[in-house]
């Protein structure tokens, strides 16, 4: 079958039908389905409903845990820490930072440990939402145990998690700046999504098991595994190796590595920095100085005829109004594993269906 657009509404309602069938209360349904179509209708499709028939194999496992609650394990105000019991990371994330933005809108700080969730998606909507708030935010993530899946520079093995950081900055006079990023070459969901696709992967984003460089996504998932390497080398292992610090050992959570308590289930830690900017510099400083920088960045000469030099998020936003206009592609093998996903929690295949067709 080849790709189809698929109306972002449909595929939101298919999406949270398959999640309520499988267990998840409406509430939680509808999170989770927002999150993932939204990183679809980003152009994040690594994050996107690529995702849900993995979900809902981990949860049949007792991977993933439906419908649980924060707990607090600490809470002054300033400091928060939280601790998910091993529930969904889209509707525990969001928990999590509403949460973290009263706390940073009543101290002017917040830094928040969340630990023990399932997969947290798309790291940049938890920077999209501490910008809503007016707040200065960045996210440090780690995967501990079961994400293993990048080598360190010079390694040839996976021994580091794809450890993604995410940062906003609000704007007076426009959409708010969202870096989100992974410090590895390519999040293991682009590899799953070029599988699927048919395609190749990137030059020097991935080596085989024998350490040698690939552009076959099936090396990846072979006997033995390859691995994704890090970004700028030797810089981007630096980097990862501070994420694991910073999202792993300081949240309690744990590191990457086999003998993690949690190394048998995907499970997300992610420490969160937010700041209200207009407490420490003034509403109009902030903004004005931004304003200056971003007009500065993008009055540079193209080096490309016809280029032109884009701020973090633009190309999300870009991305987000054509597929919210066209609808988001899905190709044939994600399509058949949603289909797939429905039918393991007793939904007809005609829910997919009517969403992709």
């Amino acid at each position: 079958m080849t790709a189809v657009r698929a109306a972002a509404g449909r595929l939101r309602e298919a999406v949270g039908a398959i999640f309520a069938a499988g267990g998840c209360a409406p509430g939680e349904a509808a999170a989770i389905a927002e999150h993932l179509v939204v990183a679809n209708l980003m152009g994040h499709d690594s994050h996107g409903v690529i995702r849900v028939a993995k979900y809902i194999d981990w949860q049949q496992r007792g991977m993933v845990l439906p419908n649980r609650r924060l707990e607090t394990l600490r809470d002054d105000g300033a400091l928060h820490m939280v601790d998910g019991g091993f529930g969904y990371g889209q509707s525990l994330g969001r928990a999590a930072m509403e949460a973290a933005v009263a706390r940073a809108g009543t101290n002017g700080v917040c830094v928040q440990a969340l630990r023990n969730v399932g997969h947290l998606g798309r790291i940049g909507a938890w920077a999209e939402m501490a910008a809503a708030a007016g707040l200065v935010s960045v996210h440090f993530v780690n995967t501990s145990g079961f994400g293993v899946l990048v080598a360190p520079h010079g390694g040839s093995d996976r021994r580091l998690s794809a450890n993604p950081i995410a940062a906003g900055v609000p704007r007076a006079d426009g959409p708010p700046l969202i870096l989100d990023m992974s410090t590895c070459v390519i999040a293991e969901g682009k590899i799953q999504v070029a599988r699927n696709r048919g395609v190749a992967l990137p030059e020097g984003a991935v080596i085989d098991g024998a350490g040698r460089p690939t552009r076959d996504p099936e090396a990846f998932y072979a006997d033995p595994p390859g691995a994704i390497l890090p970004i700028a080398a030797h810089k981007g292992s630096g980097l990862s190796i501070l994420c694991e610090v910073l999202a792993g050992a300081l949240t309690g959570g744990g590191s990457t590595h086999p003998g993690n308590a949690s190394a048998g289930r995907l499970v997300n830690n992610m420490l969160s920095i937010l700041i209200d900017a207009a407490g420490l510099s003034g509403t109009t400083a902030f903004h004005d100085d931004v304003r200056r920088l971003t007009e500065w960045v993008k009055a540079s000469p193209p080096l490309a005829a016809g280029g032109e030099v884009l701020v973090p998020g633009e190309p999300e936003r870009r991305t987000r109004a054509e597929r919210e206009a066209n609808g988001i592609p899905i190709d044939g093998a994600t399509r058949r594993q949603l289909a797939d996903a429905a039918a393991a929690v007793g939904l007809d295949g005609a829910v997919v269906a009517r969403a992709i067709g």
